[in-house]
């Protein structure tokens, strides 16, 4: 018998059918003499059905009342779930984040977790009760309804999973697992049977939507095993856990990933004197934009070429603010392109192969893609090409690494 900790998302639960369907894959795992607790998301659409009702009143609504207005998303889900189950004669009890209670801080729709009380939980668990818990929330030191932002459910659930010590945190997702790269950009990609928390972070933070990098990072902080799963299709999906294959199996990339809303922007003939990487993105930050990937080059003439990268939306407010600090600095010029990408290989096996990052550039320069950008780190190289080369470059990568095939020992 094992302590689970089930996750299912909007789209899982979009529906009374669907959320019908989870409560008998459930109830089977209690069946099977299982502890269980499930977390769930917003049906699918209800969460931007809340956010228009909010803007018919108010451009800009107040932080606080978002919080309020956009919890009871998961409230409608848990008491729904929680009835199927007793339907099938599935005893459950359905608790809300402030409920049980998850305290936050205080930053509104974007709240942090900063401690769980599990009593009532593990009451109801001894007592033989699925115990289903709304995603996404909880209550701050004032008692003030909080939401934790992008991906909160997945947070929840780890959360949850690390608090009750449990031996598993399932996150059932529309996909069986977390794949070498997305299957359709390359036909020919392949379910992982396990990818270390080291991967799966990279290939979250790089453009991988599988899983919200905060879970990823909670799971591993907390040493959580995790498993990505189907929500409708059985199977034994990706595990995710902090354990490396023995280095012989281990192979040089495990996946690719890749991100589309990227902008570039550069601001040349810059003098180059101490702190001027300060003074070009100080007032980037002070716009509250954040940058990615800097590239640096110093001329002969003394000057300096600075080169960043920003998320799209971002793009044209950093350019209007690229422009006041290239009137302030006195630079030669400055410009931008939102037609790149990032593309990127990622494996903890780069600590043992040689010559990996010449074997991608060497596999990009075959299809005539021009780098402009390199990126690396110990388990990832990341380059920035023309987004039109996109999805060649990735499927060039996926074949030069042959990530259709399985690990062989030796190899």
């Amino acid at each position: 018998m094992a302590l689970i900790v089930q996750k299912f998302g909007g789209t899982s639960v979009g529906t009374i059918e669907r959320i019908k369907t989870i409560a008998e894959k459930v109830q089977r795992f209690r069946n099977d003499g299982h502890d269980v607790v499930v977390v769930v998301s917003a049906m699918s659409g209800e969460t931007n059905r809340l956010v228009g009702l909010a803007r018919e009143i108010q451009e800009h609504p107040a932080p606080g009342e978002m919080d309020v207005l956009l919890s009871t998303g998961e409230q409608v889900t848990i008491s729904l779930l929680s009835m199927a189950l007793q339907e099938l004669g599935c005893p459950a009890v359905s608790y809300t984040g402030w409920q049980i209670s998850i305290r936050t801080d205080s930053h509104h729709n974007k709240a942090r977790i900063q401690e769980i009380d599990t009593e009532a939980v593990k009451k109801d668990l001894g007592e033989g009760r699925v115990v289903v818990v709304a995603g996404f929330q909880g209550i701050d030191e004032c008692g003030r309804i909080t939401t934790l932002g992008r991906g909160g459910s997945d947070t929840t659930a780890v959360a949850l999973a690390a608090a009750l010590e449990a031996d598993e945190c399932q996150i059932y997702t529309d996909v069986d697992g977390v794949y070498t790269t997305d299957p359709r950009v390359v036909e020919g990609a392949r379910r992982l049977d396990k990818i270390t928390f080291e991967e799966m972070l990279e290939m979250a933070s790089l453009g991988s939507k599988v899983l919200q990098i905060r879970s990823v990072e909670f799971a591993g902080k907390y040493n959580v095993t995790l498993r990505v799963l189907h929500s409708f299709e059985e199977g034994p999906g990706t595990l995710i856990t902090l354990e490396e294959q023995d280095e012989m199996e281990q192979p040089a990339v495990s996946g690719i990933a890749f991100n589309r809303d990227e902008a570039k922007l550069t601001i040349k003939g810059v003098p180059d004197i101490p702190g001027v990487a300060s003074r070009i993105l100080g007032p980037i930050s002070r716009a509250n934009i954040e940058v990615d990937m800097i590239v640096q080059n110093v001329s002969a003439d003394q000057t300096t070429d600075f080169t960043f990268t920003v998320h799209r939306s971002d793009y044209q407010r950093a350019m209007d603010v690229l422009q006041k600090t290239c009137n302030d600095l006195g630079a030669r010029e400055y410009d931008g392109d939102n037609k790149i990408a990032k593309v990127s290989i990622v494996g903890v096996g780069m600590r043992s192969h040689a010559g990996v990052a010449t074997r991608m550039f060497e596999a990009l320069a075959a299809e005539g893609i021009n780098i402009q950008i390199i990126s690396t780190s110990e388990i990832k190289v990341s380059v920035v090409i023309a987004e039109k080369y996109l999805e060649l470059a990735v499927r060039a990568l996926h074949s030069a690494f042959e990530l259709d095939q399985e690990p062989v020992s030796g190899r």
